[in-house]
């Protein structure tokens, strides 16, 4: 709106209904764009862990078809997270050159492509190559998610944020199971991976459609919300500048390295579950592939609830306290030593169904410590949080494709209990270097 060429701007006068003979009426509340961005975000997250999570729930079907080994189907499902470890830095420096609108865009509708390919694969070479290129598409989605969330979100509301995303993605891992084993039940394993591959395909379309890189370029965002925005986060982020990446910076920082070891130790972790708890329900606990559905989606529910409560939690108490390291750290530790704790009972149980329960308070625990995990990189990184959130990631993915391949070998050579007591250890890990990482601290980045 252009201000009145003779008042001063707290004078100008308003437009619509009230605004005739008064110049004191309220002002518009700020709109709430940024809450639709926050939406279509989570339901990217969604598609994500849904994509990723149906192969898994095929296991059985596949290595059937197939005849492959174990080992065999460890090393094909490695091979996803291999080239999504490898490719988190590339491609998210994509995304910071194209921005989060086209380069989210183009990712969505590569892997979305990929995930439908796998349905084409006729042996384990042919299957872990489409898994390979599918990686390359998803290693961009969370590092470049984070860079379209922090130019839209609030600093006070970057934990919940984070832990909504990170939720909505543990809602789709929660319910492919259960979806997959329907659709497969009927239609066979492929007609899964095609009817996923859709789903993604129009979630692309949609963000193009709505997205905007900053505020200012959205055409439904009114001043106040605009305001509101570019007060909390500084100028300097309603710019939308493309700058290099300063990594030699990013990579000198100690705490940089802190981050992303404890993030590999819960990347590990978390694809222990993701990938191998459909087939340890079936192999192992003697569930079957109708019951293995919805066994297998019960822990991630509870991360869900996890994921939303940890960001949120430590949102309320740094805002309380004024102690944003404490906030963190605190809610971080917290959920890693539950985690690790309930994995022990999970394991030695002789009740399939109380083995799940325990696992669900697993899971609950560990995905209270991912909003934060993912918030500190917002926290600390500046503009350059999405290049934070990359390597961060990348570390700790270079931990999940070591864990999809090593616990097959782990299970043929121990059993499935060793498999899950390397998880609970790892978890300790994650607690105590919790104890050095600073949110509170900035990269020494440039401006």
């Amino acid at each position: 709106m252009d201000r009145h060429p003779n008042l001063p701007p707290s004078a100008a006068p308003e437009t619509g209904p009230n605004a005739a003979g008064d110049i004191t009426a309220p002002s518009p509340r700020p709109t709430q764009v940024r809450h639709i961005v926050l939406g279509l975000t989570i339901a990217a997250y969604m598609i994500t862990y849904m994509d990723r999570v149906v192969i898994s729930a095929a296991v059985p079907s596949i290595q059937k078809e197939f005849g492959f080994s174990i080992i065999t189907m460890g090393w094909i499902l490695s091979s996803f997270q291999w080239s999504y470890a490898l490719f988190q830095v590339p491609v998210a420096w994509l995304g910071d050159r194209l921005g989060p609108r086209r380069a989210l865009t183009l990712i969505v509708t590569w892997w979305s492509l990929l995930t439908s390919a796998t349905t084409l694969a006729w042996s384990a070479g042919s299957m872990a190559a489409i898994r390979f290129l599918f990686g390359m598409g998803e290693a961009g989605a969370f590092p470049i998610a984070t860079r379209s969330l922090a130019r839209w979100m609030r600093p006070s509301e970057r934990g919940f944020a984070q832990g909504a995303t990170h939720a909505g993605s543990r809602l789709g891992g929660a319910l492919t199971p259960a979806l997959a084993a329907l659709i497969m039940a009927r239609y066979g394993w492929r007609a899964a991976f095609f009817a996923f591959g859709c789903l993604g395909i129009l979630w692309s379309a949609v963000w193009h459609w709505y997205y905007r890189d900053t505020p200012a370029e959205h055409p439904s965002v009114n001043r106040q919300e605009r305001e509101l925005i570019e007060c909390s986060l500084g100028s300097r982020t309603a710019a939308g500048e493309r700058e290099s990446v300063p990594w030699k910076s990013i990579l000198a920082s100690r705490q940089m390295w802190l981050l992303s070891a404890m993030y590999l130790c819960y990347a590990y972790n978390i694809s222990v579950y993701l990938v191998w708890f459909p087939k340890y329900l079936n192999d192992s606990r003697g569930v079957s592939l109708e019951r293995m559905g919805l066994y297998a989606s019960l822990p991630l529910l509870a991360g869900t609830a996890g994921d939303i409560l940890g960001g949120w939690l430590s949102d309320v108490w740094a805002r309380r306290s004024g102690d944003l390291r404490t906030a963190r750290r605190t809610m971080a530790i917290a959920g890693f030593l539950m985690a690790g704790l309930c994995i022990l009972p999970a394991c030695y149980t002789s009740s399939p169904f109380a083995s799940v329960c325990y696992s669900c308070l697993a899971m609950f625990g560990l995905e209270l410590t991912v909003g934060v995990s993912w918030a500190i990189p917002l926290d600390i990184g500046g503009n350059y949080a999405g290049s934070v959130a990359a390597f961060m990631n990348t570390c700790g993915n270079l931990g999940g494709a070591t864990a999809s391949a090593a616990t097959a070998y782990v299970v043929k050579l121990y059993g499935w209990n060793a498999a899950f007591l390397v998880v609970a250890a790892l978890c300790g890990v994650a607690a105590i270097l919790h104890l050095w990482i600073r949110a509170d601290q900035p990269l020494a980045l440039p401006r």
